[in-house]
């Protein structure tokens, strides 16, 4: 694996572009994506300096109650506590969680974009419906937030993550470049101790 993500393919990034998303989401998106897999892959001094860049996009481009924010202080929090640095891992799982909890005011406020379904039927019955569409994308992500929610509180204890994350991020990330895009990763993109590593 190559030490700093490219662009992505030209081709994600020019939809992300036209969605409205920036350089920076899509950059951010992808040096969890690959701290995750070399955390994953038993490099975690790569992972940690994939998390460390992800950390500058995230207090360079991203407001305070961003939940990718969140993310960014566990995996640096992950990072700190598999080089020995307890207390300071401590301190950030603690500002981690507390970020998080504002999670909810950011999921009432998420753009949702239209999904392309396998047939035109799909398509004409989510816009007819937009609204019970949205609310339906709405309790999901709540609680697929709570399960990050119960993630954090085990980390920063110490304890197992009763839940999957990086493994379950790969089947739920959306083809769009919407809201729920990020908080999805910002939910699913927390870095868990590998099989075996200190947590």
């Amino acid at each position: 694996m190559r030490d700093a993500p490219a662009d992505a393919a030209s081709g994600d990034l020019a939809a992300a572009r036209k969605a409205g998303w920036r350089r920076a989401d899509l950059a951010w998106e992808q040096l969890q994506e690959a701290g995750n897999a070399a955390l994953q892959a038993g490099d975690w001094p790569r992972a940690a300096r994939h998390f460390r860049r992800a950390r500058w996009i995230a207090l360079l481009r991203f407001n305070g109650r961003d939940p990718r924010r969140a993310t960014t202080l566990a995996n640096l929090a992950l990072a700190d506590r598999l080089a020995g640095r307890e207390a300071r891992a401590q301190r950030r799982y603690t500002r981690a969680r507390r970020l998080w909890a504002g999670v909810d005011a950011f999921i009432a406020g998420m753009r949702i974009a239209q999904r392309a379904r396998s047939s035109q039927f799909h398509l004409r019955m989510q816009a007819r419906h937009r609204e019970t569409y949205a609310q339906n994308m709405r309790v999901r992500m709540t609680a697929i937030s709570r399960d990050t929610a119960a993630a954090l509180a085990a980390l920063e204890r110490g304890e197992p993550v009763p839940c999957r994350l990086h493994a379950r991020w790969r089947g739920e990330k959306p083809p769009v470049f919407d809201d729920t895009r990020k908080l999805l990763a910002a939910a699913l993109l927390v870095a868990v101790p590998p099989p075996g590593g200190a947590g």
